[in-house]
């Protein structure tokens, strides 16, 4: 079932077309992955499924209805790029203030917080205020307020940002148990070994449309360029052949791209054949970043995949 979807939005400034007829889904329970480079028009993008700007045309569904930004935006949390916390209030304060906006209880809200602090070890920090915080800290705190409500769609742009490994992986922790308890989760960075790591779906804009849109797996088999690493004790004098192409070798390993109808059965049969001794045979699937650049670039096609079942 598809929590969100999108039906031809088009966001115009002036002559710039920010959001140019974009359409996509996003199933319940999934962590889904919005990439583009600087400009591309993601901010918007999210600022509509918010309710923060309205689309000049096209459609928002929410849960299977019309999106209605004074009724849905209490089931929505959004941790953006640029903090939003105010840095003269205390902490504790502020989660509380921000929780009951989203419509929660006094009593609730406190419970929420209360958990959400022993988690992250912040206990200490209810009487500081945010402009005495680290960025990392800052972060945190982000986040925290972003989930009190334990919203349906949960909205991170550039979530591990200022944060160190040890409460990186904090948070990633809890973004797998969010999705696995049923949180949709709307993910957006430049860090594309992030994405890879963490998401089942993504979606790449540039220039305010949609290039790219698939599982991450089918994206990557998509753009492969059938090149394999060979792993043995292989030498120079051992790749005279037609059926492929050497990449690299270096200390007997090697990197090579098949040639036009070899198939990877054929390269095993020919280092066989002459009597070479292969420990390892893996095809190397081209990296989200590689894909990335090539598609921005205008080196690539631009791809539409139905989700995976």
């Amino acid at each position: 079932m598809n929590l969100l979807e999108l039906h031809n939005l088009k966001k115009y400034f002036a002559t710039q077309k920010a959001v140019d007829d974009i359409s996509m889904n996003i199933e319940q329970g999934g962590i889904f992955g919005l990439l583009g480079p600087n400009g591309a028009g993601k901010t918007t993008l999210l600022r509509m499924i918010t309710g923060i700007f309205y689309p000049d045309s096209g459609e928002i569904l929410f849960d299977g209805k019309k999106f209605n930004a004074l009724e849905d935006a209490r089931n929505i949390g959004y941790m953006p790029e640029e903090r939003g916390l105010y840095k003269k209030m205390k902490i504790g304060e502020q989660a509380l203030y921000l929780a009951r906006l989203k419509g929660m209880s006094r009593a609730d809200a406190m419970s929420s917080i209360k958990k959400w602090f022993v988690q992250f070890g912040m206990e200490s920090w209810w009487n500081k205020k945010v402009e005495d915080l680290s960025k990392g800290m800052s972060q945190k705190l982000q986040f925290v307020t972003t989930i009190l409500h334990q919203p349906k769609l949960i909205i991170l742009d550039e979530p591990f940002s200022g944060l160190d490994p040890v409460n990186a992986n904090l948070i990633k922790d809890e973004i797998y148990k969010l999705a696995e308890n049923g949180s949709t989760i709307i993910f957006s960075t430049h860090r594309m070994e992030q994405v890879e790591e963490i998401c089942d779906h993504i979606v790449l804009v540039n220039k305010g449309q949609k290039i790219l849109d698939g599982t991450v797996q089918n994206v990557k088999q998509d753009f492969k360029d059938h090149i394999y690493q060979v792993g043995g004790n292989i030498l120079a004098e051992n790749l005279m052949t037609h059926i492929f192409q050497v990449v690299k070798l270096q200390n007997g390993e090697l990197q090579l791209k098949l040639n036009e109808g070899t198939k990877p059965n054929d390269v095993l049969s020919f280092f066989i054949n002459q009597g070479i001794q292969i420990n390892s045979f893996n095809e190397v699937l081209p990296s989200l970043n590689d894909i990335f650049i090539k598609l921005v670039d205008g080196t690539g096609t631009a791809r539409a995949f139905q989700p995976v079942n």
